[in-house]
Formats: structure tokens, C-alpha cells, sequence
């Protein structure tokens, strides 16, 4: 694309040294930067692109973008922000894919992967193309493999340059996970989304954030951007729904479901058992019995979700509950990986997640049975959570083992004290603190019998840990059948 087309969209302050040079793609990256793209110099909490753009330009950028004039001699775009124009000039260069696609985000701090899996189920079963990004990465279909992602959202290069290789393939409908990092950080600034979708909103990020009202602000920035003639689905059990409705404009039409309060989708008679959960969903007027492989309120929020999202895209009530009840589960959320005693990997890494995930657990405890909790809490992340997790945990289950989750650079011991602080009691019997994550899975092992059930929380689907000077593989799935057998 002609440097003349990107500057007459993405609209500059003032433009340097300027040649019509063909720009043939965009990098915010020196190590990874090829010939001929133009580079972004980002400026991060941790990093300042600016202090890279020689790099860049020794390794092939023909063009900067950039907050302030640098010493070098290449056409240079000066903007107010790169990191809002970065997405700017993303959506430019991959021709606004999102304009023609019907692009739904998913925001709130749990659920978001599960459900875009149920929608994209949901969709499949009503013979609509649908493709979904986020944690897991992306995929073309629910049987097609999951392509490599860096973040829940991407950064804008590589978000636009998706959905344009989904447009291309032939496909119109994308689910998409959307972080509040990435509402901060404008990453989809301008993407045309036609739907926006909240599942909860409960402590997390803070240490990004600082206060749950920074968090709330971020998770919002995706319901005040929908234009006339989109749609909103809100969990109208939430204690922040009513904030969320209040700033949506009008012209968009809202959904809301949920099992406490009046809803447009509902759930009554909820019934958990060893395979699954049941329930009657009402929608506009009619009634429909399904039952769940999933277990857990919080899958049955996460189906209310998905459902309500796919009747506001015009689908049936009849379509999502053949989809639903069709569908096993999504990697590393409450997945049974052994069973006597019942294994549990699970992605949950919040107060609010785990403590679902220790009552959907206990749920299917034996009364002759215990429910035991391995977890850890990220190092260089919200610490105020980690006292919260400790209690929760003691609280919810019979035994307790604590140990390691990413520690990064953060002292293992120092996570593991901070854990420790919320406990009420620190008791040998109950209480088990190892810090390396795979003597504690053997662990597990020796404190358990064949009716207990364990949850194993906060890595779900990673097979990696970060420790301070490397990331090493490691994958909780993987590390039960080594100990406990296939």
C-alpha cells in the first residue's frame, strides 16, 4: 500500500521527509521487522519503540510512525499516540475486513473463552460459517486447528490481518474475546463491532488497572463504541449490568439474561449432576429443557450467554439447544483428565473463578470423598488477590496445596507467604505448600483417594510456566497422567 493511501486515512500530524514508498507491512517489533514495512514505535509499560527505530530502520523499515521527530532519514508519520494509531493504520492497510463482517466481542473477566466456543457451536449447528479469536488462539471452525495467538486480543496488526484472512476464506461471522488491556491499549480501535457481549465482572488485572473502577471503565469503552443498529448482551445477575446498560446508546438494541433477576434469556430448575447440568431455558416466550456436559453455574451462564447472543444474530432457541447439548467442553476449562480420583484442570486464576470452580466441584464430590485444590498465583501481577485466593480456597475444600503459577520474576516464596495470609489456620494435615508445581501434582497423588475429587487451577490449557530468566514447558494436563495414569 502507497505511504500517500495510509497517510490520507490514518491522518497524521505532520508527515517528514516524506516519499511515496510502498509500504508492505506494518511492525512494532525491530528483532522480527522486514524489509520494506513500516515500523510503529510503540511505547509500552515496560519499553519505548522510539529508542528502537534505528534498529528498525538498519534492518529494513522504509517508514516510521512516531510521537516526535527522530534522526532519521525515512518518511516519518508524527501522531499524538501510536498506540491509537497503530490500529488506525492497522484497519487501513488490511482494507477494514470488520466493515463487512458481523464481529461480535465478548468481554468480562470470566467465561469469555467458553462462551466463543459456544457460539461458534451455536452458529455451526444453524449452517453459519463462524470463527472465533481469543485465549486459545484462533480457529476457522470448531474442527479446525487453533492458529498461534500472543494475547486474549491481539495487537492491531495482527487482529486486522485475521480478520482479513477470515473475510478472505469466506467466512462473515467472528467471535472475538476482547481484554480490558486491549480496550486500554485502542488495540480494536476501529473494528465495526456489531455486538458486544459482558459475562462478569469481578476482581483481576489490578495490578494493570489499580482500582475495580479502572477495570469497569476499560470493560465499558466496548458498549459505548456500538453504533445504531447493533446489539448488547448483559448479565443481568451482575452487579455492574445496570452501569453497562446506562452507557449504551440508543438505537442499540439489549438482551439480557441470567437466573436471579428478570432476564430476556433465563434459566430455571437448575440441576447439577456427575455428567453434566440441566435446566430450562425461556426466550421469547417459549420453554426449552437442556442439558449440559458442562457442569458448574458457571457453565450454565455461559451457555444463558451464548444463547442469547446467537438469538440476537437471529438463530432459534431450538438450534442452540441441539448445539448445546452437543458439545463436550473447551481444553483446560473444567476438564476431567482422571477420574478415581476425578482430576479437574481448569484455566481459573481469579478469587470469583476459582470459587466457582471449588462449588461446581464439590458438587460432584462423594460424601465418602474430599475435594482438594492445587493453585498458585502469578508473580508480577494483582497481589491483593492472592490472600483472597488462600481463603477462598481453605474455605471451599478439604485439603489445600499451594505452589507455583508463573511466578516470573517475582520471588516464588514471597507469592506463596502472600497466599498464606489469608488462611485462617495454617494446619499439616490440610494445608501443603510445595513450590515446584511438579513435585506438587505428585504430591496431590499422595494425600489422595479414589472418591476425592482435585481441582487443579490456574494453568488450564498453558503448557508453559514462566520463571524468571526463561519459560519452561510445563502443562498440568500432561503432569496428571504422568503421575496418576491415563
Amino acid at each position: 500500500m502507497e505511504l500517500s493511501t495510509i497517510i490520507e486515512h490514518v491522518k497524521p500530524d505532520e508527515v517528514l521527509n516524506f516519499k511515496n514508498v510502498d509500504i508492505k507491512g506494518i511492525s512494532y517489533n525491530s528483532n522480527t521487522i522486514s524489509s520494506h514495512e513500516i515500523f510503529v514505535c510503540l511505547k509500552g509499560e515496560h519499553v519505548d519503540g522510539h529508542n528502537y527505530a534505528q534498529m528498525a530502520f538498519e534492518k529494513g523499515a522504509i517508514a516510521l510512525m512516531c510521537e516526535k521527530p527522530l534522526n532519521i532519514e525515512i518518511p516519518q508519520l508524527i501522531v499524538s499516540s501510536t498506540q491509537k494509531k497503530i490500529a488506525d493504520l492497522s484497519a487501513c492497510f488490511h482494507h477494514y475486513p470488520s466493515k463487512n463482517l458481523n464481529l461480535i466481542g465478548i468481554t468480562g473477566t470470566n467465561g469469555k473463552t467458553t462462551v466463543t466456543h459456544l457460539i461458534q457451536k451455536i452458529m455451526e449447528e444453524g449452517s453459519k460459517k463462524c470463527a472465533l479469536i481469543g485465549t486459545l488462539g484462533y480457529k476457522l471452525s470448531s474442527r479446525s486447528e487453533y492458529l498461534e495467538a500472543k494475547h486474549t486480543t491481539p495487537q492491531a496488526p495482527e487482529l486486522q490481518s485475521t480478520l482479513e484472512k477470515i473475510l478472505n476464506s469466506g467466512i462473515t461471522n467472528v467471535v472475538t474475546e476482547v481484554s480490558s488491556h486491549a480496550l486500554e491499549q485502542h488495540r480494536v480501535r476501529k473494528c465495526d463491532f456489531k455486538g458486544a457481549v459482558f459475562t462478569n465482572l469481578t476482581q483481576d488485572h489490578l495490578d494493570y488497572h489499580i482500582t475495580m473502577e479502572n477495570y469497569f471503565l476499560a470493560k465499558q469503552k466496548l458498549f459505548t463504541g456500538l453504533n445504531t443498529g447493533s446489539f448488547a448482551i448483559i448479565n443481568a445477575d451482575d452487579k455492574y449490568a445496570k452501569r453497562f446498560i446506562e452507557g449504551i446508546k440508543e438505537g442499540v438494541k439489549i438482551y439480557t439474561y441470567g437466573v436471579k433477576n428478570i432476564a430476556d434469556i433465563k434459566a430455571d430448575d437448575v440441576e447439577f449432576t456427575s455428567s453434566g447440568a440441566k435446566f430450562n431455558c425461556t426466550a421469547g416466550g417459549k420453554t426449552v429443557p437442556i442439558e449440559l456436559h458442562l457442569n458448574g453455574m458457571f457453565s450454565i451462564y455461559n451457555a444463558l450467554c451464548a444463547i442469547a447472543t446467537c438469538m440476537a444474530c437471529s438463530m432459534d432457541l431450538e438450534t442452540c439447544k441441539k448445539a448445546l447439548e452437543n458439545t463436550q467442553g473447551v481444553a483446560g476449562r473444567f476438564e476431567i483428565v482422571h477420574t478415581n480420583p476425578m482430576v479437574i484442570v481448569d484455566y481459573a486464576h481469579t478469587p470469583d473463578g476459582l470459587e466457582n470452580i471449588l462449588k461446581a466441584a464439590r458438587e460432584l464430590t462423594p460424601k465418602d470423598g474430599e475435594l482438594i485444590c492445587m493453585f498458585g498465583c502469578g508473580g508480577d501481577r494483582d497481589a491483593t488477590k492472592r490472600p483472597k485466593m488462600g481463603k477462598i480456597a481453605q474455605d471451599l475444600s478439604d485439603k489445600i496445596v499451594i505452589t507455583s503459577d508463573n511466578p516470573r520474576s517475582e520471588d516464588i516464596q514471597q507469592i506463596i507467604t502472600d497466599i498464606l495470609a489469608g488462611l485462617k489456620n495454617i494446619d499439616p494435615k490440610t494445608v501443603f505448600v510445595e513450590p515446584d508445581r511438579g513435585l506438587a501434582v505428585k504430591l496431590l497423588k499422595e494425600i489422595s483417594n479414589e472418591n476425592d475429587v482435585i481441582i487443579l487451577a490456574g494453568k488450564g490449557h498453558e503448557d508453559y510456566q514462566i520463571l524468571n530468566d526463561k519459560t519452561i514447558h510445563f502443562d498440568d494436563r500432561e503432569e496428571v497422567k504422568k503421575v496418576f495414569g491415563e
